[in-house]
């Protein structure tokens, strides 16, 4: 499981550095299992030529070695994994970064982060089951929209 640094346990700011967080033991958070979470990241920008776009996310996809499904046009890409972490703050955290991070490497767009949805396994699962979850998944790998 990987730590953040930048978020605290997933708590509120309000509840940062105040002496009734202090005062908690600090095997409160840290003890918590990794649960799995459900990613579902939208970008979009300035249009880029579709096969840089696709190149783009097949290098992200080696950089990153949980991405399920990318989908992708000139201008905007959905990009679909499952995160673990201890929370749905660490997820949220890890996910937002996971763009910035990987933009020099995989050569990426520049464009910005328009949407995020971080949802729990069991949500997920409950969503399929009822037959309104996300559209069919394409087999693994990058694909146009």
């Amino acid at each position: 499981m990987r730590r953040l640094a930048s978020v605290e346990g997933g708590r509120p700011a309000s509840e940062r550095g105040s002496p009734a967080h202090s005062e908690r033991p600090r095997g409160d958070v840290d003890d918590q299992p990794a649960r799995l979470w459900h990613i579902t990241l939208s970008v979009a920008g300035r249009a880029v030529p579709l096969s840089d776009v696709r190149r783009a996310l097949e290098r992200l996809a080696d950089d990153h070695p949980f991405l399920l499904t990318s989908r992708y046009a000139e201008d905007h890409a959905e990009i679909r994994y499952w995160e673990e972490a201890r929370d749905l703050h660490d997820a949220a955290a890890v996910a937002l970064r996971l763009w910035g991070e990987h933009r020099r490497t995989a050569k990426l767009p520049p464009w910005e982060i328009v949407g995020l949805e971080v949802i729990g396994r069991e949500t997920y699962h409950q969503r399929i089951s009822e037959g309104y979850g996300p559209p069919p998944a394409h087999p693994v790998g990058v694909h146009p929209f």
